[in-house]
């Protein structure tokens, strides 16, 4: 039987594994980091009519630059963050993913080198190696912030094109403070210049403001986004990026045609036009995230202060043998191979209430 290393593959993707968490038939999924409430059905009624338009011009390929659709974004980064971006200042693709994809197609690739703050969001790392970009893992401090002194040495040395910085980072829930994007920022260009990719996934979680508003001046910033988690929309696979006009023009160059099909930006658009009640969401969610943190710190675990949509636990002496404890109990978490630490998504209360008494049951074999 032919396997993957018998065929003609590039190096440097030898011997690696595809991203993706274990999909388990348990009755508690709290490993992916999904917002668990559905849709309100008066969303999934506009949606169904907005598709059904969309879908009577189907033999006609959607629109390549998805205008409506950023100036819908744009609009809702404006009245969220009361900082003003233009239709011209924003991105859309499939998934962030994809946003990052096109960003390291562009200002990555072979002989160019990007550096991210580990633990961090593992495509990042993935996503550099399959654009043909060098890969460096930059320094973070015991509690999980970014060793600011260290990142700026290794940006001196290195001069790496593109640095991510994931805020708030998972999967260890910590938000990055501006001044320290600032200092980074300042320290690429002095010896790049050098792209500055602000990872915002979840951000409507943070009790931090958007670090969009560092944008003004800063053409070489860019803030990604994406409607996965606070709009409880995983399955729309829709991502953007804020960033200067140049950046979104350059982004352009690597675009694959008609990228964003018709009914992805009709069912973006019809989210869009309900973002107060899936906010509204958010903030059951961010309650009930506190509610867990709680619980397990009167458990006895140590905790790191979350800004998203889970929270980062321990500390284990063996993550694996508490990860499959925990399953056996009917809750699947995540283990990521941060050492001594799990990760669980902030579920329903019901599935949050599943989850510490999962954990408290586990916790007295310790």
């Amino acid at each position: 039987m032919t396997k993957i290393d018998d065929l003609p593959i590039r190096d440097e993707l030898r011997g690696q594994s595809p991203y993706g968490a274990p999909q388990l038939d348990v009755p508690v999924q709290l490993n992916t980091n999904e917002n668990p409430y559905p849709l309100p059905e008066p969303l999934v009624a506009r949606i169904a009519e907005r598709v059904a338009e969309a879908a009577r011009h189907l033999n006609r390929y959607p629109d390549r630059d998805a205008v409506e659709l950023r100036t819908g974004l744009a609009k809702y980064l404006g009245d969220t963050t009361g900082f003003a971006v233009g239709t011209e200042q924003v991105w859309a693709a499939n998934g962030s993913n994809e946003v990052l994809q096109q960003l390291l197609q562009t200002f990555g690739g072979p002989g160019r080198t990007a550096i991210g703050f580990e633990p961090s969001y593992s495509m990042h790392a993935l996503i550099a190696r399959g654009t043909g970009t060098g890969w460096v893992s930059g320094p973070r401090n015991a509690d999980f912030t970014i060793d600011l002194d260290a990142a700026r040495t290794a940006i001196a040395e290195l001069r790496p094109d593109v640095v991510f910085v994931c805020s708030p980072n998972n999967p260890t829930g910590t938000a990055v403070e501006a001044d320290t994007v600032l200092a980074l920022y300042e320290a690429a260009q002095a010896a790049g210049p050098s792209m500055i990719v602000v990872d915002e996934a979840y951000v409507e979680f943070s009790h931090r403001a958007s670090l969009l508003p560092l944008l003004a001046g800063r053409p070489n910033l860019v803030i990604s986004r994406t409607m996965s988690k606070a709009f409880g929309a995983a399955g729309l696979r829709l991502g953007y990026l804020a960033a200067d006009p140049a950046v979104v023009d350059a982004v352009q160059l690597v675009r694959l045609p008609y990228h964003l099909s018709a009914v992805t930006q009709a069912t973006a658009l019809a989210c869009l036009e309900h973002t107060d009640t899936l906010l509204g969401y958010v903030d059951r969610l961010k309650a009930e995230r506190d509610r867990v943190v709680l619980g397990l710190r009167e458990l006895g675990f140590e905790v790191t202060e979350s800004d998203a949509n889970f929270i980062q636990f321990g500390r284990f002496a063996d993550t694996h043998a508490v990860w499959r404890a925990i399953l056996d109990q009917g809750v699947l978490i995540r283990d990521n191979g941060v050492p001594g630490w799990l990760r669980v998504t902030a579920g329903t209360p019901a599935e949050n209430d599943a989850f510490l008494s999962a954990v408290s049951t586990v916790s007295k074999e310790l």
